[in-house]
């Protein structure tokens, strides 16, 4: 129902990236954006079963799986369910879309440093997972999918070492 009534779009100053179904030469599709070979292999066994159709300003992306809507967190590729399904994410990103898309960290850098190019997300020099801010300090733009692909690899290393720990991430 959602790409029916818009077919992709940015919104809430580029916070939001709902994709479209279909890849233009401007904007990943669906189809494209969840093939395997783009950026889901880069997490192994982590990051399938799930339709990946948005994503907030920092990467993290919202997906479908069989009993709802969920959150996977890139640096740590766990998923978190947010909704039982697409009507109820959406009335809950409208009534808490500050916090759900990251907004006033993409308008403070968008006032900043000017607009963030479609395909790219705001992505921490220092990852979250480690202790890095949320703050334009410790953000770069980067395309979506070479984010992803860089953080599947602290995901990999830091996938059976215990909440709380002391990690050393080793970077390609």
């Amino acid at each position: 129902m959602l790409l029916t009534e818009k077919n992709g779009f940015y919104s809430f100053e580029s916070a939001l990236h709902v994709f479209p179904y279909d890849t233009t030469e401007n904007e990943i599709g669906l189809v494209d954006w969840n093939n395997t070979k783009l950026w889901i292999s880069s997490y192994g066994d982590m990051a399938i079963d799930a339709l990946y159709f948005a994503e907030d300003i920092f990467g993290g992306q919202f997906c479908l799986k069989r009993d709802g809507v969920y959150y996977f967190d890139p640096e740590t590729a766990k998923f978190d369910i947010v909704a039982p399904d697409i009507n109820n994410w959406c009335k809950l990103l409208l009534s808490d879309y500050e916090v759900m898309t990251g907004y006033p960290i993409a308008h403070e850098w968008q006032i900043s440093y000017g607009v963030i190019p479609r395909g790219a997300r705001l992505v921490p020099k220092i990852p979250f997972v480690a202790g890095g801010a949320y703050e334009l300090d410790n953000l770069y733009v980067c395309s979506s999918w070479e984010s992803l692909k860089a953080r599947a690899y602290i995901a990999e290393q830091i996938r059976t070492v215990p909440d709380g720990s002391k990690i050393k991430i080793i970077t390609k």
